[in-house]
């Protein structure tokens, strides 16, 4: 058993691009795993460390989950893959115990003031905003105790499509307000949690990617995960969600999906 560090944070900076995972990272799966959000987005806020020559805003971002991600010391790594004048590729990636676990592309756009001809929007309506808070039923500690959750649709561990609005708890590291983007990947990864259509006791749905297209920049703390999942008999699944803050809707995302039963 790997021992748990409790801090009032996701991580903690080491230095040298070094971070170790505190408890509030554990996953649903296994007690020594991190969930995919927390690690999604450190890997988020070193792609955006990479500062370009231009104001930029990330489009989309694609996570490999190569491995379990352990809760102990984590390593970032980050560069620029495709530099451009509008357009650029970054790359960043998780190592744990000189192995990659983790790593993500990201596609970001330079920013400009364009004088855009009147079109016809297609808006899609924010889901209400509850207003209680809802424990994760039969599960403490670890992220979904980290996460503060409404549902607006759907309950927490049940069956069927879902709406839920999530904030984080606690910074990603000490002393930093989350960015939009760190916001929206450490729930946009919680979206086959979300829209569970198989028991967690006798079933494993696991994602080995998280792919997140950004239609607006996040604002505000709150996140709402509009999901929905399928499974094959073949053994697989695709979980897709609408991301919105408290405006308007701010991203997709989709995660295919690894299913089998447990062992």
């Amino acid at each position: 058993m790997v021992a748990r560090v409790t801090r009032a944070s996701f991580f903690e900076p080491l230095g040298g691009g070094r971070y170790r995972a505190t408890e509030h990272t554990v996953g649903p799966w296994d007690p020594d795993s991190q969930h995919g959000g927390p690690p999604a987005a450190l890997l988020g806020r070193a792609i955006e460390a990479e500062s370009p020559s231009w104001p930029a805003t990330v489009v989309r971002v694609t996570v490999e989950i190569l491995s379990a991600v352990p809760v102990r010391e984590l390593t970032v790594r980050s560069r620029v893959l495709r530099p451009g004048r509008s357009v650029e590729l970054v790359e960043a990636a998780l190592d744990a115990d000189d192995r990659p676990v983790m790593r993500a592309q990201a596609w970001r756009i330079r920013e400009a003031k364009l004088d855009l001809p009147p079109y016809r929007a297609v808006e899609e309506a924010v889901p209400p905003f509850p207003a209680e808070e809802v424990p994760w039923p039969g599960r403490s500690g670890g992220y979904l105790s980290a996460m503060e959750w409404r549902p607006a649709g759907g309950a927490p561990g049940e069956p069927g499509p879902a709406t839920i609005w999530g904030r984080m708890r606690y910074p990603l590291v000490p002393d930093e307000e989350p960015t939009g983007l760190q916001r929206l990947l450490i729930l946009a990864d919680s979206g086959n949690g979300v829209s569970t259509v198989l028991p967690w006791t006798d079933w494993l749905f696991i994602n080995p990617e998280l792919t997140v297209h950004v239609a607006a920049a996040p604002r505000g703390e709150w996140i709402c995960l509009d999901a929905q999942s399928r499974v094959d008999p073949r053994g697989f699944g695709l979980a897709v969600s609408r991301l919105f803050d408290r405006e308007r809707l701010v991203g997709r995302g989709a995660q295919s999906l690894y299913v089998g039963r447990r062992r």
